[in-house]
């Protein structure tokens, strides 16, 4: 779908400090931005906390061109749940690699030149043990679903993707908007999916005038629509607007999330 683009995957926090030397230290990312925020977001950004939070957004490069991570943290808590939703992030840096081994962060290899270790609080990121590209290095996010066949279904007839790998022995789909950017890769577990707490978002951008349409589409279509379009205001930041839906085949009420926002400043591609 035309000038649709992945975004940023949430994730939640529990340790700041050791979250940042993970993406900062480990990964080679950088800190792209920092907001603090006094009460919960109405959309939930940052779950079903009234309190006070921050998130502080972190990528090998500028948030227009390159898929990022979004590292939310409540104040007071210390630790989520994990379910089985979040199967991984997949990114090709061999210096990350050798910056794990290096400062002795877990690193187990699964494959040739596929090594896989965790963010603190458990999540799991593949690493190709090749160059950085000059692109992107972020390949792809795995999510779980329940329905490979309705969620596919979801993604591409409703929600515009294409389909780019499909493997129906290994049950998994690898789809996306373009071949250019980050992907989002589908695995049947062949059983419900369980968010936990810990449970994250993934976010795409697509210009504003389409909001609405695809709003509307859901509507038409019965899909859940968690959050209906939405405006985010930020002291000192361009609004957002967003809508948050829920695929089908991820079988949950706390996310599964597909979230479209708008950056009313200038329309992401």
């Amino acid at each position: 779908m035309a000038l649709r683009r992945a975004l940023h995957f949430v994730f939640k926090v529990g340790d700041r400090t050791k979250t940042a030397t993970f993406y900062r230290d480990v990964l080679g990312m950088k800190i792209l931005r920092h907001e603090e925020f006094e009460e919960g977001c109405k959309a939930t950004c940052n779950g079903p906390y009234d309190g006070k939070w921050s998130k502080t957004m972190v990528g090998f490069g500028p948030e227009d061109d390159h898929f990022v991570a979004e590292l939310t943290y409540n104040y007071g808590v210390g630790e989520y749940c994990h379910g089985n939703d979040f199967l991984g992030l997949t990114l090709q840096s061999s210096q990350a690699v050798s910056n794990a081994k290096r400062l002795n962060w877990p690193l187990k290899q699964v494959e040739e030149s596929l090594y896989m270790t965790e963010a603190p609080g458990g999540y799991r990121f593949y690493l190709i043990d090749k160059e950085l590209p000059n692109c992107d290095p972020v390949q792809k996010v795995s999510l779980a679903v329940s329905d490979l066949q309705r969620s596919v279904h979801y993604w591409s007839a409703l929600l515009g993707m294409k389909v780019i790998e499909k493997n129906e022995d290994k049950k998994i789909a690898l789809m996306g908007f373009s071949d250019n950017q980050c992907k989002l890769e589908l695995q049947d577990i062949g059983g419900a999916v369980d968010h936990g707490t810990a449970f994250g978002r993934i976010a795409f951008a697509c210009p504003r005038d389409q909001l609405p349409d695809i709003e509307a589409l859901m509507k038409k279509e019965k899909q859940k629509i968690l959050t209906p379009l939405v405006r985010l205001d930020t002291p000192g930041k361009a609004t957002v607007e967003v809508v948050i839906l829920a695929d089908p085949a991820m079988a949950a009420d706390k996310s599964d999330e597909w979230f479209a926002k708008h950056n009313k400043q200038k329309a992401s591609a």
